[in-house]
């Protein structure tokens, strides 16, 4: 049977698009349905647009920072409005570049909902469509967890099309988005409350990364609540009030200004997509796929965030590009998930790769030596601050092989993503000892540590 598409692809954000892509560059035809905007999370709700506003929040700190160094005092205030206006043109010129990027691989785009008729046939909108190889790349979508009230929170996709800005906002959430807007939204002038019902941010990360990372925000004004067991939420004539009662039944109300942030994580997006009328699997909504990304029904695959691996977009790309490489160039190959890099953008930022300490006990046991290093960084002697920075260094002491490196710090994920390299080709310690430290900065500390 001859049909429309070699390869037809269920959401155009950066691992649909990289499959896409490469796809065509073997000379399959491809083509690919997208009822949003092109780039998925990572360009239009998540690593573009937040990057951008972590920037605009450093510029305060810095005013003040830059006398240390003999400048006057800067007097400046945020335009929020032109601040989010700038974001989002960027975002909507990136979505252009997509748009020529897919027509230059004379990939065909089709606006609207991709839904299943049966393994080979997808709805988009009231066309309808036949491909040999279908692939689903739906991303994920943000929790709205069963909250009294939850109706009156917006979620961390929101945050980038407020009209105004918010003077006071509770953030419900402790993971890494949680975390980065509470520290957006502090350095550019809110007051900031943040509800985690463990003790301790950042879950799953490093110990000494989600401690350092939770003072580091106290000390900069957010305030935490922590060990929270139930919350409700209630709009006011003051604002949105959010109460919350912690485990040792203390009960406490906070008010927002007009807006509470739901951040408490996002789920795979894989809902009303048609998966009954296939052999697809899932699992609390995330695809189940093989090593190769292929799905229990034979021709359909699915990659990133709606199969709830490492939910990153270079993995995402990554995961893309080794299927269109497997299945049409034949050059098999599949992802590796080990040593996958990644960073917080909270400030102060932070960026690790390989195993936590917790990780490598478990592995390793008492054969795990630890490096640390917890200093304070040049900038910061003429500017009069005590901001920090932790370096961390995880050995199996069985082959003296690095096996987690953690910073938090001023320019962690840059230097991290260095590091990387070298822990991804199994570099010992003693590799990082040889290795002629770069004097004076912070990634010196890498390879100066005893």
């Amino acid at each position: 049977m001859k049909h429309d598409f070699d390869l037809f692809v269920i959401g155009a954000g950066s691992g649909g698009i990289a499959t896409a892509r490469r796809a065509a560059e073997y000379g399959a035809k491809v083509g690919i349905a997208e009822f949003d905007k092109l780039g998925g999370t990572c360009v239009n709700r998540g690593c573009v647009p937040k990057k951008l506003m972590v920037y605009a929040s450093h510029f305060p700190d810095s005013f003040v920072e830059s006398q240390g160094y003999g400048w006057s005092p800067v007097e400046s205030t945020l335009d929020w409005e032109k601040m989010i206006t700038a974001v989002n043109n960027e975002v909507n010129r990136l979505n252009g570049i997509y748009q020529k990027m897919l027509d230059n691989s004379k990939v065909e785009l089709l606006q609207g909902y991709g839904k299943f008729v049966d393994a080979h046939t997808v709805m988009v909108g009231d066309r309808q469509v036949t491909a040999d190889k279908i692939l689903i790349a739906v991303g994920g979508k943000p929790v709205r967890p069963n909250i009294l009230g939850i109706e009156h929170a917006i979620t961390s996709d929101d945050i980038f099309h407020l009209k105004e800005q918010p003077k006071r906002i509770v953030i419900l959430g402790a993971g890494y988005i949680g975390c980065e807007f509470a520290c957006i939204l502090k350095g550019l002038g809110c007051e900031v409350t943040q509800v985690v019902r463990g003790d301790k941010i950042l879950r799953g990360f490093d110990e000494d990364i989600r401690a350092e990372i939770q003072q580091a925000m106290v000390n900069h004004g957010i305030r935490i609540i922590n060990n929270i067991e139930s919350i409700a939420i209630e709009k006011t004539d003051e604002g949105v009030k959010v109460t919350v009662k912690s485990s040792g039944d203390t009960e406490e109300t906070v008010v927002a200004d007009a807006v509470s942030l739901a951040a408490v994580g996002r789920k795979p997006n894989t809902q009303n997509l048609g998966l009954e009328n296939t052999k697809v699997q899932h699992q609390d909504g995330a695809i189940i796929v093989d090593e190769y990304s292929r799905t229990h029904e034979e021709n359909i695959y699915a990659l990133g965030d709606c199969t709830d691996k490492i939910n990153l977009t270079p993995v995402a790309i990554n995961e893309g590009r080794a299927l269109a490489d497997t299945v049409f160039g034949n050059k098999s190959r599949i992802m590796s998930y080990e040593n996958v890099p990644t960073a917080i953008f909270t400030t102060p930022e932070a960026a690790t790769v390989g195993l936590t300490e917790a990780e490598a006990r478990e592995k390793y046991g008492d054969a795990v030596k630890i490096y640390r290093s917890r200093f304070r960084p040049m900038y910061y002697t003429l500017a009069g601050k005590d901001e920090k920075t932790l370096i961390k260094l995880i050995v199996d002491g069985n082959t003296d092989k690095v096996v987690g490196a953690h910073m938090v710090g001023n320019s962690a994920a840059e230097i991290i993503q260095g590091v990387a390299i070298a822990v991804k080709m199994g570099a010992t310690k003693a590799d990082f000892d040889a290795t002629v430290g770069i004097h004076p900065t912070s990634a010196e500390e890498f390879v100066t540590m005893r």
